[in-house]
């Protein structure tokens, strides 16, 4: 069989398939796979590479081994869970030739579906409306699991034997982080010469980029009183205003001076805020009666391609001291700045890498729309094989509008595009085995 011939049959074949490709989302979905308790969706990708009879390779991550990578942090669901009984997964389809390997890659665990009761149903049982489907994960990412298994179902179904090795990959917390996930992945050896991840992006987009994030915590000193003697007391509440502005003076100003076009290539709502520090916690006090003595900031902030994790700090960093010096309280009590949580680098991968031009081609050609080049607005497990492995790695998947949100949802005509995308582009960038 040739090379066009191939691929057609792939794609005529997948097009037919979506039955089988629901009711593997199915198991998927109802599986409550939320970050630090993967194990129920981890054993319906085992049950599929059973089925496929893929060798399988399953591991814990071990803290230990990675805390020396520079890619490491202590996710917070390892602080809750530990990595016992986390499992990742890869099977490998071997390849007949001496082509390149490609690695399909993506993350069993989901985020919580709270509020249930604000679903239109079930949020862990999948629901079709016409073309929609819904349930935790629809989109992210299970919907991709389900693509990358049926990609690789109908390439073996038609007997196509690729010249290069294919990873199928099911990793644990890349919502927490990814460290016992892909990194762990790539440190036990798997690392490819190229890879895609089917994360939710919207095909024929195709993601070359993701932010850095961290979190942060500022914990800003008062002097505790009884309310009705308030005076005496310095209201750790007030000081931590007076901080809190100058950071949203800080963020105004990196929001006007920083651009990356492709953080809005698929949401022009974006411009102008590619970059962001958030302040999602704030804790203090102890009373109502009470001037409080302590409050604590838990800050986050993201940003795309350009700045150093190093840069970033100083920068809040800076703003933080500044402001306390122009308090006459501050200067004498500074606050103090925690680095806590995550701690991601950002990520960007070359347009003229194969693995791009392959990918953005036939998405093109599936979806018979033009694509663009999008990412770096949020954090993704892209960033280990591109950072830390010079591997080309490209974001290629379904319509997902809503992911973790309330009737989180996905369409089965996106499904199906990435199916073929992903079983097409295995084809152009691992080669046909002679």
């Amino acid at each position: 069989m040739d090379h066009r011939n191939a691929k057609a049959r792939v794609k005529e074949t997948i097009v037919a398939r979506d039955d089988d490709l629901l009711e593997t989302l199915e198991r998927l979905v109802s599986a409550k796979s939320v970050t630090g308790n993967e194990r129920c969706g981890q054993q319906v990708m085992l049950e599929e590479f059973e089925r496929l009879g893929l060798e399988v390779d399953t591991w814990e991550p071990e803290a230990d081994a990675l805390e020396d990578h520079p890619g490491y942090f202590r996710t917070s669901s390892y602080e809750d869970c530990g990595y016992e009984g986390r499992e990742n997964a890869v099977a490998t389809v071997p390849g007949t030739g001496d082509g390149p390997t490609l690695a399909l890659s993506g993350h069993i665990d989901v985020v919580p579906a709270d509020p249930e009761s604000a679903w239109e149903s079930d949020p862990w049982t999948l629901r079709r409306e016409g073309d929609r489907v819904y349930g935790r994960g629809a989109s992210d990412m299970k919907g991709g699991l389900a693509a990358m298994l049926l990609a690789v179902t109908v390439l073996a179904e038609e007997g196509i034997d690729l010249a290069g090795d294919l990873y199928v990959q099911s990793t644990i917390e890349e919502e927490d982080g990814g460290v016992g996930g892909l990194l762990s992945v790539l440190e036990r050896g798997y690392v490819p010469d190229a890879a895609i991840i089917p994360e939710p992006f919207g095909l024929p987009n195709v993601g070359i980029a993701s932010a850095g994030v961290m979190f942060f915590d500022v914990t800003v000193p008062g002097k505790k009183a009884h309310a009705a003697w308030g005076h005496q007391g310095v209201s750790a509440f007030d000081k931590a205003c007076h901080v809190r502005s100058a950071l949203n003076a800080l963020n105004d100003e990196r929001q006007t001076s920083i651009d990356f076009p492709p953080a809005y290539g698929a949401d022009p709502s974006l411009e102008g805020h590619v970059t962001n520090i958030n302040v999602g916690v704030v804790e203090g006090g102890d009373w109502p009666a009470s001037v409080p003595a302590e409050v604590t900031m838990h800050g986050r902030v993201g940003w795309p391609p350009g700045e150093s994790r190093a840069e970033v700090r100083e920068a809040i960093e800076e703003a933080i001291e500044a402001a306390a010096s122009e308090d006459e309280w501050l200067a004498q009590h500074p606050p103090t700045v925690e680095w806590t949580g995550w701690n991601a680098a950002p990520h960007e991968v070359p347009r003229d890498a194969e693995i791009v031009g392959i990918v953005k081609r036939n998405a093109e050609s599936i979806t018979g729309e033009d694509g663009t080049f999008v990412g770096g607005n949020a954090a993704l497990d892209e960033r280990f094989y591109q950072r830390y492995y010079d591997v080309p790695v490209v974001t290629a998947g379904p319509y997902g509008p809503n992911l973790h949100g309330v009737d989180e949802y996905t369409t089965v005509t996106s499904l199906l595009e990435t199916a073929q995308t992903l079983a097409v582009s295995a084809i152009d960038y691992c080669g046909l085995a002679e």
